[in-house]
């Protein structure tokens, strides 16, 4: 039951699961009726398949990192697509993705098999719309893998398997994006679609599956020459990733507390030689171990990727946030004097107090505490005001909860003009100021 947490899912991901599953089992039976099977097919799919066994074997050798990884297995999905009939490109995330489950890491079996349905059908609309150019009826096969590899030796040819491979990469992209969405709604579409870097991955992956493709289609012998360049774009890639999972925290994307911890000293030294003023803020989920025990750890990790959204969202990009363990979070603001500090923290606590979360049939909110600490104020090196920012947030739990306050109260807290309760600019820009010890009307806890 552990493996396959089914009545844990949304209703509107279960009802696409089975959507999804459905399509694709139909599309198979469909294709098991129509399509001739050849010796020749199965020889080609065996290789494709054997090529990316070696593929995932090798990204176990040098480790995987946590969250959704990229790689380079549309290097196979595509010469599937390109040179055999449709039904292989329904089967093959078969045995990859199994083996993806048992040799690299066994995740959610559910999540699993909704990532296979949609290579799966992707694949299957790719490869019939290809082949139904190429040679005419859909879902036909006969001799359309003879025709594809004819195809791919000529210019018209190659442009309109360039399109298949992109439709592939476009339709796997959209319907993964769509099932995210789903399960999790706080997170903005422009996440889950495309950013500079991976259309660069998605475009390369084409044109090695393309790459792939011309020569099995000259002969299957010839993807021993494929194999190695991509285990090596591979394993580049994996490397990548890796190295920026050493410094991100995988539940939230932000950096984790080390690398934070470097990077704000390093921050506040160049602030301290070029006599500029800091801050540094603690930020604390209010009562989040009854969100836990009120709604469960998934929703508990829901809430924690909405949050660290909304404070990266809400906060410069000269800012550095990350999280600090648990509920925590910190930020360092270089040169943000007293007054821009308690803006900026004002700020992101009505933000977070404005996050309505989808629990069930309803919705939820959360609030935050916020301690700040001024660099030359309250300390002059990252570990004194990470003391004096953390003696702020307990003074803001002391206080009620929900609120901004500094380490002590301070006759300098008093000069900083105070914003009317709950406004904000319109530009969602800072609010025009709020003294740090007075909090706005605390809202409605989970």
């Amino acid at each position: 039951m552990n493996a396959w947490p089914v009545f844990g899912q949304p209703r509107s991901l279960l009802l696409f699961a089975a959507v999804l599953l459905t399509s694709d089992l139909a599309l198979l039976c469909t294709g098991l009726w129509t399509t001739e099977l050849r010796l020749d097919d199965a020889v080609v799919f065996a290789a494709l398949v054997g090529c990316a066994a070696v593929c995932v074997e090798a990204m176990r050798r040098l480790g995987m990192p946590r969250g959704i990884p990229r790689d380079l297995l549309g290097a196979w999905w595509i010469p599937t697509v390109l040179l055999l009939p449709p039904i292989y490109a329904l089967l093959i995330p078969i045995p990859v993705f199994t083996l993806l489950q048992y040799r690299i890491r066994r995740t959610i079996v559910f999540r699993r098999v909704c990532n296979a349905g949609v290579v799966a059908l992707s694949g299957c609309v790719s490869s019939s719309l290809y082949h139904a150019t190429l040679s005419g009826p859909w879902l036909r096969g006969g001799s359309a893998g003879h025709e594809a590899e004819q195809a791919l030796v000529q210019t018209p040819g190659i442009f309109v398997a360039a399109g298949a491979g992109v439709l592939f990469t476009v339709v796997t992209t959209f319907v993964l994006a769509i099932a995210v969405r789903l399960s999790s709604p706080e997170i903005p579409w422009r996440r889950m679609l495309w950013d500079r870097e991976t259309a660069l991955l998605d475009g390369v992956e084409v044109c090695v599956g393309l790459m792939a493709a011309v020569l099995c289609g000259l002969s299957v012998v010839l993807l021993a020459v494929v194999l190695p360049p991509v285990l090596l774009l591979q394993r580049s890639l994996m490397y990548q990733q890796l190295q920026t999972a050493a410094r991100t925290d995988p539940k939230t994307g932000l950096l984790n507390a080390v690398t934070w911890e470097r990077e704000a000293a390093e921050g506040l030294s160049l602030g301290v030689q070029a006599n500029r003023p800091a801050a540094v803020l603690i930020i604390d989920i209010d009562h989040f171990k009854r969100v836990n025990d009120t709604h469960g750890h998934l929703f508990g990790d829901q809430v924690l990727l909405g949050v660290a959204g909304t404070l990266t969202h809400q906060l410069r990009q000269t800012d550095l946030v990350g999280r600090f363990g648990g509920e925590e979070f910190v930020v360092l603001l270089p040169g943000a004097d007293l007054a821009e500090a308690c803006r900026i923290a004002e700020r992101l606590r009505s933000r977070v107090g404005r996050m309505a979360l989808p629990v069930g049939d309803t919705t939820a909110t959360i609030t935050v505490s916020i301690g700040i600490a001024m660099l030359g104020s309250h300390g002059d090196d990252l570990i004194e005001l990470l003391a004096a920012a953390d003696l702020a947030l307990y003074r803001a739990k002391d206080s009620g909860r929900n609120r901004v306050c500094l380490p002590v109260p301070s006759a300098d807290a008093a000069r900083v003009p105070e914003q009317p309760r709950g406004t904000l600019p319109a530009d969602g820009g800072p609010a025009g100021g709020v003294a740090a010890d007075n909090a706005s009307d605390p809202a409605t806890d989970l």
